[in-house]
């Protein structure tokens, strides 16, 4: 698809989701911490069935993306090819996450399963902008999940970088460390363990935010078989 048919096509799928428009629905997301942008207040389920018609698409889903449109961004995460995406678009895409559902659903549809997943992983954990960050440990939650055939070390390797931001009072920041720690240690019995030592010492450090941390994950890791 050539940039001009990808805009065009990109201009009919956003006049379709307008027209599917809910502001209630936007109330309500607001709520949740959901907001930025134009927000159209659509259901997830419904942007799936929408990308499962589109099918993958790397083109359109830059223009989607383009459009800074709420749901069209995440529509987009749905539907670009992640053999085609580059360092320099995860940069700039990972800049404009404004929300931590479209931040959640991009890593988690797109970015985990790029070339990259790992090192950005690294990489974003570090960076201080407050959804950079929730991406680089929303990246090793999700690549706890999806990344089935990974050995151990790579994720025994993030451990020290939670330990190390755990001390982020940052909601957004704090739930995403969290998330990270409880999925490596539901991996397996040997991540379990390095999970559970992990939490025990981010619940040493004199910190409200490591303090929670630890004891939501050493609630559920010490609660599985």
């Amino acid at each position: 698809m050539n940039e001009i048919s990808a805009q065009t096509r990109a201009d009919e799928i956003l006049e379709e989701l307008r027209r599917q428009a809910n502001p209630e629905a936007v109330q309500k997301m607001a709520h949740y911490g959901i907001q930025g942008g134009e927000v159209l207040g659509i259901k997830i389920p419904v942007l799936r069935e929408m990308a499962k018609r589109i099918s993958r698409d790397h083109d359109l889903a830059g223009a989607l993306w383009g459009s800074g449109v709420h749901e069209a961004r995440i529509l987009a995460g749905f539907i670009d090819d992640p053999a085609h995406v580059t360092e320099a678009q995860m940069e700039a895409w990972v800049l404009d996450f404004d929300s931590w559902d479209v931040c959640d659903q991009v890593v988690g549809n797109l970015f985990d399963k790029t070339a990259l997943a790992y090192p950005k992983a690294h990489e974003w954990s570090g960076r201080q902008e407050e959804f950079v960050k929730r991406a680089g440990f929303v990246m090793m939650a999700q690549l706890a999940v999806h990344d089935k055939q990974a050995p151990d070390e790579p994720f025994l390797e993030f451990l020290p970088l939670i330990v190390r931001e755990a001390h982020d009072e940052r909601n957004f920041v704090k739930k995403a460390v969290n998330w990270a720690l409880r999925q490596i240690g539901k991996r397996n019995d040997r991540l379990r363990s390095a999970a559970v030592k992990t939490a025990e010492e981010v619940q040493a450090l004199d910190n409200k935010a490591a303090r929670w941390i630890a004891a939501d994950a050493l609630r559920e890791l010490n609660g599985r078989k």
